[in-house]
């Protein structure tokens, strides 16, 4: 069947990232270097904690000035914290068409406060959603059942009425397993293939 909603990740589908451009920003200000900022990011629960909104964006910020000795404002890390993103232009398109072909589409995405106010105010095509289901809001991340059981809430829609674009193999698995549609994202090229074949959009 033809799904009625298509649902997006948005860190490496919509948007490209990279943390190691805010690593060497807090570095800058701090006692660690870029290195080993990033390993901490990378191995400290503490981003998980955040992304899943069991602390705050203060406390956040308090712990990795403890770790790092960043010696900046909270503004000011939320501006190295945040930028750190760039639309994936055809993906972007990609949603425009299917918005333009009249398919309700949703964000849904394990990301955390400071990112998204960082995004919203960058990237108009934010406000092209019919809604944003986001881990720190839900305070669960995928794919734990509790978020996906959120966008069904909010869609109106469940089972093969879902089409699902993420990149990661799990939360990919979590979705096909309630169900949904699913496409794992590799490149764009192969996302919009798979679109075409779905006979949401008709053109190249």
């Amino acid at each position: 069947m033809k799904p009625k909603v298509v649902v997006f990740d948005l860190g490496k589908v919509l948007l490209g990232f990279d943390y190691r451009i805010a690593s060497r920003r807090i570095a800058e200000r701090g006692r660690l270097d870029a290195d080993a900022v990033q390993r901490f990011f990378e191995q400290s629960p503490l981003l998980n904690h955040y992304e899943s909104g069991q602390i705050t964006r203060q406390e956040f910020f308090d712990a990795v000035r403890r770790e790092t000795g960043f010696d900046g404002t909270l503004e000011e890390f939320g501006a190295f914290f945040a930028d750190i993103f760039w639309p994936i232009e055809p993906m972007v398109a990609l949603h425009g068409d299917l918005r333009a072909a009249g398919l309700p589409t949703y964000i849904f995405s394990n990301t955390n406060d400071l990112a998204i106010e960082h995004i919203n105010r960058n990237f108009p095509f934010m406000q092209d959603f019919e809604a944003h289901v986001l881990s720190y809001e839900v305070r669960a991340m995928k794919p734990a059942a509790k978020i996906y059981e959120v966008l069904e809430q909010v869609s109106g829609c469940r089972g093969a009425e879902v089409l699902y674009l993420d990149d990661r193999p799990e939360n990919v698995e979590a979705g096909a397993a309630r169900g949904w549609q699913v496409i794992l994202h590799t490149t764009p090229e192969a996302s919009w293939a798979r679109v075409r074949e779905l006979g949401l959009v008709n053109h190249p």
